[in-house]
């Protein structure tokens, strides 16, 4: 699972994490209770049923088989971009094969290939009036989106928020080509706090699209945008795992993008720049907010710049295989994993084992159980799309890029069932390992959320905790696995997870504290939930659908 729940939602946020809520939650209460089996009920074991004959053959055993290897030593890790990686992907593809799964709609391959930029800093270094300035610090710049800069200048121009908009414009009759300007985040508002652009108490484009305001200073000529952040601390820890250490973005982007050049500069920062001049930055201040007029101001002083990256292009897979459907084959159920995890660092090994070997391991037998169904003559109605992603903790990039490069039809996708951390049990569980927490079933489609409680009160007999659906839930975890590429896109989505433990990204989470016993038991509940989703009459209904 991604470690943070800060995750960029545009392509113009470049980095800049603002935690995004998406609309159709706002103000929405889900299920955050509890379903307990009822002690009464009797499940259904009747292996006439293929369901159930099918199911039974996902044991701890073949689990155990699996994750042993995928959480070994000799795969270090399977950080996205490493050797230990590919070996994972090797290792799903030869599974697939011996199933006899079949591929996806790409033809000839289990591969999505996608092309990652890996980029850092090699050096970064700010001196304003002789004060050498600390990165990540006193400011920080992202690898990914700026190139390297040296550049020395006795001027830095303050340019109000560095918008040009008819209602609004720092640009009008000021040319800055070549120049170093400061600006805030945000955009105008008046003193009873509605904004000059929007007339509102909403904000612009111009506020929550920060690639707005770069790419305009790049096509008025600006060498370098420093941009004031006066939270610069909380900014920091929010954003500091995209700083610290390589960032994996997805595309090409080892050529210059279309912005200019920028960092985020703390206020301390921003006063040596003005210097004695703070009465006069004051009153530029003021105009804005009073009048809605900006002048800009250049400010004397000694600035150095220098600013050296290291990028580079690496390659990486999504693994896929399908089950074809039948009568309603053009719709899709996905059943997705990530198979990445975090590496090695020196001579430890991060083998992730439960992160998330245990979601790999169950996809694999859940695959194995519908593969052996189909070749006894129970193919499912609706085609089944087994997914395996990689660069899930580098910001679910593997998930993002099949849905913005999906191989069936995002409108013919019926839903995504993921699976994330199910092998371990957490401290609420001790006594009662056959548990789940469910999350995201009923934010989409009741019928997604009434179907999975169906089957488990027909066949499995788990413990369902929606602990963490809770819309108010601090960890986040909605946002944090690859359903969430999914959701956003208005698909019904549903995440298996087991909660956290003391060994999460640890190099702890090893093969020897698996339950594996309790694995198997969400494995067949997961395989239980597709059968019925792939087989019945009727599609699931969106909630707006619901509700006509």
């Amino acid at each position: 699972m991604k470690d943070v729940s800060i995750k960029s939602v545009s392509k113009y946020s470049l980095c800049c994490c603002i935690l995004m809520t998406m609309t159709s939650v706002i103000n929405a209460q889900f299920n955050s209770g509890v379903t307990a089996p009822d002690p009464e009920a009797i499940k259904i074991t009747d292996t006439n049923l293929p369901q159930v004959n099918f199911a039974k053959d996902i044991t701890p055993e073949d689990l155990f088989d699996h994750l042993s290897v995928i959480a070994s030593d000799e795969f270090e890790g399977r950080e996205t971009g490493y050797p230990g990686n590919d070996l994972a992907r090797d290792y799903i593809v030869k599974h697939f094969e011996s199933i006899g799964l079949g591929k996806p709609a790409n033809g000839d391959t289990y591969l999505q290939p996608i092309a990652f930029t890996k980029s850092q800093w090699e050096s970064n270094t700010m001196v304003v009036n002789g004060k050498k300035f600390k990165h990540l610090r006193d400011y920080m710049a992202f690898p990914t989106t700026n190139t390297d800069v040296d550049l020395s200048t006795d001027e830095v121009v303050y340019l109000g928020y560095g918008i040009d908009d008819p209602k609004y414009s720092d640009y009008k009759n000021k040319d800055v080509k070549g120049k170093v300007i400061m600006i805030y985040n945000g955009e105008p508002i008046r003193t009873d706090s509605t904004s000059y652009l929007t007339g509102t108490k909403e904000w612009s484009e111009w506020s929550t699209e920060t690639g707005k305001k770069l790419e305009l200073a790049k096509s008025k000529g600006v060498k370098m945008v420093l941009i004031i952040e006066e939270n610069l601390k909380d900014f920091l820890f929010k954003n500091r795992k995209y700083l610290v250490g390589p960032k994996l973005d997805l595309g090409d982007l080892t050529a210059p993008g279309p912005w200019s050049n920028h960092a985020y500069i703390s206020s301390t920062i921003a006063k040596e720049i003005i210097g004695k001049k703070t009465k006069k930055f004051t009153k530029l201040r003021k105009l804005i907010t009073r009048k809605g007029k900006s002048k800009g101001y250049g400010f004397k002083n000694s600035f150095n710049l220098k600013m050296t990256k290291a990028a580079s292009l690496i390659a990486g897979h999504n693994v896929m295989g399908v089950i074809p459907g039948t009568d309603k084959a053009e719709e899709v159920i996905v059943v997705s994993a990530h198979y990445d995890h975090i590496g090695r660092k020196g001579d430890e090994i991060f083998n992730g084992a439960d992160d998330n070997g245990s979601g790999t391991s169950t996809v694999l037998e859940i695959a194995d159980s519908f593969a052996q169904a189909a070749k006894a003559g129970h193919s499912p109605r609706r085609t089944i799309l087994f997914m395996l992603v990689t660069g899930e903790e580098k910001g679910l990039l593997g998930s993002e890029y099949y849905a913005e490069n999906p191989l069936y039809p995002l409108a013919n996708t019926v839903a995504d069932i993921n699976i994330d951390m199910v092998g371990r049990v957490d401290k609420k569980y001790t006594n009662n390992p056959n548990y789940i927490y469910v999350i995201g079933s009923d934010r989409l489609s009741m019928d997604l959320h009434d179907i999975n409680e169906s089957v488990n009160s027909d066949y499995t007999h788990l413990t369902l905790d929606y602990k963490y659906n809770d819309v108010n839930d601090p960890n986040r975890y909605y946002y944090r696995s690859d359903h969430y590429n999914f959701a956003s896109r208005g698909i019904p989505a549903i995440f298996f997870f087991n909660g956290t433990h003391a060994d999460y990204h640890q190099p702890g989470d090893t093969v020897d504290k698996i339950n594996f016993d309790k694995m198997s038991e969400i494995g067949k509940h997961i395989f239980h939930l597709t059968w019925e989703l792939s087989n019945r009459e009727e599609r699931i209904k969106l909630n707006s659908e619901r509700n006509r």
